[in-house]
This record gives C-alpha cells, sequence and structure tokens, in this order.
C-alpha cells in the first residue's frame, strides 16, 4: 500500500508590511470646523415666544434662552448652537417649524 499523495507546502505570506505601509501613506483627516445654528430677528415673533422656543427645544434654562433672545433681539442674530453640520442642519430646519428665521453657518464664516 502506498501513501495517500501529499499536497507540495503552500508558500508563506504576509500582507502585514504592506497594511503598514498603506497606513503610514493614509493622510490624515482634517479635523471639520464646527458649524452654527443662527437664529435672527424678525418682525413676527413675540419676544416671550422666542424664549419659549429655546427653552423647549435646546432645554436652556430661562435666563440662558432670555440672554440669547435679547441677543436676537439687539444685535439681529444669536448663535443658538454648535456642532456637527448634521446635527445643525436639523436644528435649523426645528426653527423654521417654530417660525423663526434661522441659518446655518460654518464656524470663522461671520
Amino acid at each position: 500500500m502506498s501513501p495517500a499523495p501529499v499536497a507540495p507546502p503552500r508558500p508563506r505570506t504576509s500582507t502585514a508590511p504592506a497594511e503598514q505601509e498603506a497606513t503610514a501613506q493614509a493622510p490624515q483627516a482634517v479635523p471639520e470646523k464646527a458649524w452654527h445654528t443662527v437664529v435672527w430677528d424678525d418682525p413676527v415673533n413675540l419676544m416671550s415666544y422666542v424664549t419659549y422656543v429655546f427653552e423647549t427645544y435646546f432645554g436652556y434654562d430661562e435666563p440662558t434662552a432670555a440672554r440669547l433672545m435679547m441677543r436676537v433681539h439687539t444685535q439681529g442674530r444669536a448663535v443658538v448652537s454648535h456642532g456637527p453640520r448634521e446635527k445643525m442642519e436639523v436644528d435649523v430646519q426645528a426653527m423654521h417649524s417654530y417660525g423663526l428665521w434661522a441659518t446655518l453657518e460654518q464656524d470663522g464664516a461671520a
């Protein structure tokens, strides 16, 4: 009885150096600038309502909401939230749903 044929040994290969090389050459991600939700003054909404919206949607306490509302009223605008673009887009849409004028702005744009 003859022994069963044995397959020749497979050559050993390693992908580790190639992976390390690719990682070392990959460009570093540049951190994205923060975005802001800006609420603008308008001739329609009452100051008490704007304060209410800031308290209700953003969860600000009454003094913070009132301070932001006064900034909108006296300076014409106020930055009311900061964060990644997608979240700020949601906040702008929410302000529109409350009837407030709001826009999205990248950090350092104004």
